[in-house]
């Protein structure tokens, strides 16, 4: 017995379906339905805030879209991109107030963050990161943390955040 002749029979059951009333049958030619884009890239904004550490590489601090903002990590640095020295709570502050600038120039707060990832070299910072953290985000966005080998320029956390406008 061949292949084709153990092959299902898709048109004698499709015929059989169309008789017993099960699928409607349409005289209509078969027409194509197109979407268009909802967003274009001119709804995509570059923000850029000077009261903020400098990236540190070649990417935006944020993006602003007309649902959300997603804003790069961010290290312990100051707005001239000098690295903070002092406890993980001091280096957690200046992360988050780096979002915190970034938002401000994009529009938005860090009241209206809803997504925070969290990175760091060492999970033993773990709980001295959220002690600091927990002072700035009352809200309780929802939030990641994971341990990475390293992060840029030798820091030991960096911290990234998504935010309604």
């Amino acid at each position: 017995m061949s292949v084709a002749s153990r092959a299902f029979p898709v048109r004698s059951l499709l015929s059989s379906t169309v008789r017993r009333g099960l699928l409607p049958i349409s005289r209509k030619p078969f027409v194509s339905i197109t979407s268009t884009p909802i967003r274009t890239m001119s709804d995509i904004t570059h923000v850029f805030s000077k009261d903020a550490a400098p990236p540190a590489g070649p990417y935006s601090q944020a993006i602003k879209t007309p649902t959300a903002i997603y804003c790069s990590g961010q290290i312990p640095c100051d707005a001239q991109g000098n690295l903070i020295e002092g406890t993980i709570g001091e280096k957690t502050a200046s992360c988050i107030s780096n979002l915190k600038a970034v938002l401000t120039a994009a529009g938005s707060s860090i009241e209206k963050v809803v997504k925070v990832n969290v990175f760091l070299t060492d999970m033993a910072l773990f709980a001295d990161v959220n002690v600091e953290y927990a002072k700035w985000f009352v809200h309780k966005p929802a939030r990641s943390c994971v341990a990475v080998k390293q992060l840029p320029k030798g820091v030991d956390i960096e911290i990234e955040c998504i935010a309604l406008p």
